[in-house]
């Protein structure tokens, strides 16, 4: 081990690299310049896919339950005619017609 007399300062390190060398320069400064713009451009790409599959839930939504209802509609009308053909009135029977006059 090499101990250092307590007058003596240790040499600090001098640069040996020119500073312009190793600066990104106009060619770094376009490449990060044109990355934001390209993640701008995806951001506002992502905004109108989730808005529009927001309006596309919604239309569908709606659809369902445009559709639901004329089900229920048509299951409605089809009771009702299922009810009326099941309902027959004595009295509207012709025993002689029927076939069981006495």
């Amino acid at each position: 081990m090499h101990i250092l007399p307590a007058g003596l300062a240790t040499p600090s390190p001098s640069m040996t690299v020119d500073p312009d060398v190793v600066t990104p320069g106009f060619i770094g400064f376009v490449a990060i310049a044109l990355v934001a713009v390209v993640v701008v451009f995806l951001i506002i790409d992502m905004l109108r896919r989730i808005r529009r599959a927001g309006y596309r839930a919604d239309v569908n939504e709606q659809l369902d339950a445009e559709a639901a209802a004329q089900l229920d509609a048509e299951a409605a009308g089809q009771a009702e005619a299922a009810t009326r053909a099941s309902d027959v009135d004595d009295q509207d029977i012709d025993p002689v017609e029927d076939g069981t006059a006495r």
